[in-house]
């Protein structure tokens, strides 16, 4: 009986014992993790001041979008026989410089788009992938600091197409004026001199002229969210013919080791494209006159896979 005592005592002592030790053990779990908090607190402190040291800042990203189908013997369709396909690519990069009495911002973005449908019935119609959106554009702004929000700036943009017509038309906007910068993401460039070069193989339909150019730009990255909305204006002083604005939004959310999802929308407006399009139309007046010609709005996206550099 004694003997059964003191067992039940000494595994009663060493279960009291042990829940003892566990209670120590999660305490002492719950300290470190609270410095492990403030180590990464103190990190992420540090990292915000890297960021905002003048200096060089890179960037990019990109989507890719696909889809290729192909069909033998369906009916159901006009074309029961037929190999189709839909490419997309979207390039966004920028180069920052950022010094104590000045600035140098550099940005590019390409988005170009290839479809295809070979019907396997005829041989005359074209089986390869023809271009369809196709935007190329390139900016570069330098800036001297007024302050800290205000500066004295340059710009240059060049935008055309790449894939089937370069340069054709092309348009290079040069200018002096002011900068605002409210925050750290966002440039607001206010040109009110600005000359807008226009080049065609075909001048019919283009004109250069001065005018006034004003571009807004927003680019953050948030973790893992990339997003950039720019909006690029040219005001002619000549006529509002020759005016013309484009607005491209890229959206990039990153899943897993650089890679995620994208999307990316444009909206354009330009009353001497609309004109060239009507004038290559079959049939079209000889006294037409840009004036008489409607300017839609223009619009392109894409949606797809996004990585991150």
């Amino acid at each position: 009986m004694k003997k059964l005592v003191f067992t039940c005592t000494a595994m009663f002592v060493f279960m009291a014992s042990f829940g003892q030790t566990v209670d120590e053990l999660k305490a002492e779990q719950a300290l470190k993790k609270d410095s492990v908090a403030a180590i990464q607190g103190r990190v992420d402190a540090l990292q915000g001041q890297i960021d905002a040291f003048p200096g060089w800042k890179k960037g990019m990203f990109g989507t890719i979008g696909a889809n290729l189908s192909g069909s033998k013997n369906w009916f159901s369709q006009g074309t029961p026989n037929n190999s189709s396909g839909n490419i997309g690519v979207t390039l966004n990069g920028f180069a920052n410089l950022d010094r104590d009495k000045f600035f140098w911002r550099n940005s590019g973005n390409i988005n170009l788009q290839w479809i295809k449908l070979d019907n396997k019935d005829i041989d005359t119609d074209d089986d390869g992938f023809n271009g369809t959106t196709d935007v190329f554009n390139i900016t570069s702004l330098y800036g001297f600091k007024l302050s800290d929000k205000f500066a004295i700036s340059a710009l240059g943009e060049y935008r055309t197409s790449f894939i089937n017509n370069f340069n054709d038309p092309g348009y290079l906007d040069l200018g002096v004026g002011a900068t605002w910068t409210p925050v750290t993401d966002m440039v607001v460039v206010i040109h009110p001199l600005n000359y807008n070069f226009v080049f065609a193989e075909d001048d019919a339909a283009y004109e250069s002229s001065t005018g006034a150019k004003i571009v807004v730009d927003y680019t953050r990255q948030v973790g893992a969210v990339n997003f950039k909305t720019n909006f690029s204006t040219f005001q002619s002083y000549k006529s509002g013919d020759l005016s013309n604005w484009t607005w491209i939004n890229n959206f990039g959310y990153t899943l897993w080791k650089g890679i995620g999802v994208g999307f990316e929308f444009g909206l354009r407006g330009n009353r001497q494209e609309a004109f060239a399009n009507a004038l290559a139309q079959p049939g079209s007046a000889a006294d037409l006159a840009i004036g008489d010609v409607d300017s839609p709005t223009q619009s392109y996206w894409l949606f797809g896979l996004n990585y991150s550099l």
